[in-house]
């Protein structure tokens, strides 16, 4: 069993930044990536940003230039730093966790971006 825990959502102002944190606990194998997803009320769940054990990262066009992933593989913790945040960035993020062909979900932390 796998549980990922969010933290780090909130209020902002356009413009503004936020840093999200997703630990994982349980068992946990080496090789695995870690996602961002997002989901904007009416929306369809998005893939935000990902990292792979090995430090590989991609991000969606959305958040390119102003979102950064990374990870503390030795926490089994995945961060988002996300700065210039923008009003269509308010959505619910999810942290998940892909190893050995299993998605585990974390609960989720709500973004919301003021205009």
């Amino acid at each position: 069993q796998v549980q990922l825990v969010e933290s780090g959502g909130g209020l902002v102002q356009t413009g503004g930044s936020l840093g999200l944190s997703c630990a994982a606990s349980g068992r946990i194998f080496s090789i695995n990536t870690m996602t961002w997803y997002r989901q904007a009320p009416g929306k369809q769940r998005e893939s935000v940003a990902l990292i792979t054990s090995a430090g590989s990262t991609h991000y969606a066009d959305s958040v390119k230039g102003r979102f950064t992933i990374s990870r503390d593989s030795a926490k089994n913790t995945v961060y988002l730093q996300m700065d210039n945040l923008k009003p269509e960035d308010t959505a619910v993020y999810y942290c998940n966790l892909l190893q050995r062909g299993v998605y585990s979900w974390g609960q989720g932390t709500q973004v919301t971006v003021s205009s």
